[in-house]
């Protein structure tokens, strides 16, 4: 993943498809939804929108970046988005952000901060506050029970030539 914009995206770029994302954001909060909007953008090519579902699918995981990401993924026929951008309204939660990490997008340009999804009631900055508190302080138990056969599905993976790396 690079740390800075191609050369190619200018704020002009950046600044349209992040409106984007916050109009999709705004509309699905009218259409019942929550404040969230993304947009998965390759070159100048849109290839996924992504509204928050979580309430109209009972899904916690329906974020507007995860369902973003879904899209996309579907477009490109691939797990891997390398060579694309995420925007979105605001700054991706945990779930999010490991999504767009394993989606392997070149980029994250994001609108509203962790501390404005916290004013709305949000649980984004309290999720990054638990992630740099010590496990054993967490609320949800988090237990270890390392089977004796706990390496064998890695193992039966490592095994697996024809696996498709990821």
């Amino acid at each position: 993943m690079t740390a800075s914009a191609p050369a190619h995206h200018s704020a002009g770029v950046d600044a349209r498809w992040l409106q984007h994302a916050v109009d999709l954001a705004t509309a699905n909060v009218g259409a019942g939804g929550g404040p969230f909007g993304a947009v998965i953008v390759r070159g100048d090519e849109l290839l996924a929108e992504g509204q928050n579902r979580v309430t109209r699918d009972l899904d916690p995981t329906a974020h507007a970046e995860v369902m973003a990401i879904r899209g996309a993924c579907q477009a490109v026929g691939d797990f891997s988005l390398a060579g694309c951008v995420l925007y979105t309204s605001c700054e991706p939660c945990p779930l999010c952000l490991s999504a767009a990490l394993w989606a392997r997008v070149d980029r994250v340009v994001f609108a509203a901060d962790r501390h404005d999804a916290a004013r709305g009631g949000f649980d984004d900055l309290a999720f990054y506050d638990l992630f740099a508190t010590p496990r054993e302080q967490w609320e949800v138990r988090i237990d270890h029970l390392p089977l004796p056969t706990a390496p064998t599905p890695f193992d039966t993976w490592l095994a697996d030539d024809d696996r498709t790396a990821y």
